[in-house]
């Protein structure tokens, strides 16, 4: 299979993800209409509020025509087998983007598909939020070579595509998380490889914001991890990011959170309510990122 698929960020070069932020911030007219009547599939295995509304106006903003479906309709391996579902909607659509539980569903998909496979949601990564985050602190903050970014809390999957794309950025990485929470050190170490200025870890939100650009959290409990909740918030409690976080922060530095927002759990309502705070036009540019990556894929240089 020749198409091109977008599981994850590092799907893309260094040189990929920047041309990708280009056409995300790019004239809608300058990008043409490369999905003109044609037809990208969206396949939702979790429900979503972001994720449905910019993919689905992304596709639209390109020409094309989004078709929403969700899990049970399709039925991965319980009506039909994921190669078949992907062979089959393939001859439909030009792409075909799902939001699933499993990566390796993803995976699978893309061994088999003719059409790009574009991620929208893994228990592994979540790559289309990763170039909203990125595109948004390129625009708050400017060059982002050298900047530091600081992830506070659970390192997961919105934590891991972060990290990605600024290494591939050049960005110093700041991860402060609980013990039992943190990145391996081989994950470290990969980190380092695809090109971080540099790669920390601590066990204090503080230290891990210091001198920070740009500060992110995530909800400490997530779609699937429900009967884990009392365990989480008490594992969790000290890496709430609150002014005293912030104030560790570089003096400019922005609040970031890819929603939705739990106030008073792992934020106050002080900081995401308050001037540092872009989680507003973070959430905005999940369109803006989708229609890049979708560009992207479909050939589009500008």
């Amino acid at each position: 299979m020749s198409a091109r698929h977008f599981l994850d960020v590092t799907d893309l070069s260094a040189r990929d993800l920047n041309q990708v932020l280009d056409l995300a911030e790019a004239d809608i007219a300058k990008l043409g209409r490369p999905l003109a009547d044609k037809g990208v599939a969206l396949i939702f295995e979790k429900p979503s509020n972001r994720t449905r509304h910019s993919m689905e106006m992304a596709v639209v903003q390109l020409g094309g025509h989004p078709i929403f479906t969700r899990g049970e309709e399709v039925g991965f391996d319980e009506r039909e087998t994921v190669e078949d579902v992907t062979r089959i909607l393939a001859g439909y659509h030009h792409a075909i983007a799902a939001r699933v539980f499993a990566h390796s569903v993803l995976q699978r998909m893309a061994q088999v598909s003719s059409v790009p496979i574009i991620n929208m949601l893994s228990e592994q990564s979540h790559p289309l939020q990763a170039i909203a985050d990125v595109l948004t602190m390129r625009q708050e903050l400017g060059g982002l070579n050298n900047k530091t970014v600081a992830w506070v809390g659970d390192y997961n999957n919105v934590a891991r595509s972060l990290s990605e794309a600024c290494a591939l950025e050049r960005m110093h990485i700041r991860l402060g998380c609980p013990q039992g929470y943190g990145a391996s050190a081989s994950e470290l170490t990969r980190l380092q490889e695809l090109g971080a200025a540099s790669v920390e870890q601590h066990d204090s939100a503080v230290l891990a914001a210091k001198h920070a650009h740009a500060v992110h959290t995530d909800a400490f409990v997530s779609m699937g991890q429900e009967s884990e909740t009392e365990k989480r918030l008490h594992d969790l409690a000290e890496f709430k990011v609150d002014a005293k976080v912030m104030a560790a922060a570089d003096s400019n530095a922005i609040f970031m959170h890819c929603l939705p927002a739990h106030r008073e759990v792992e934020v106050s309502g002080e900081v995401i309510d308050g001037a540092q705070s872009r989680v507003v036009l973070q959430a905005h540019n999940r369109m803006h990122a989708a229609r890049g990556v979708l560009a992207h894929l479909m050939g589009v240089t500008i």
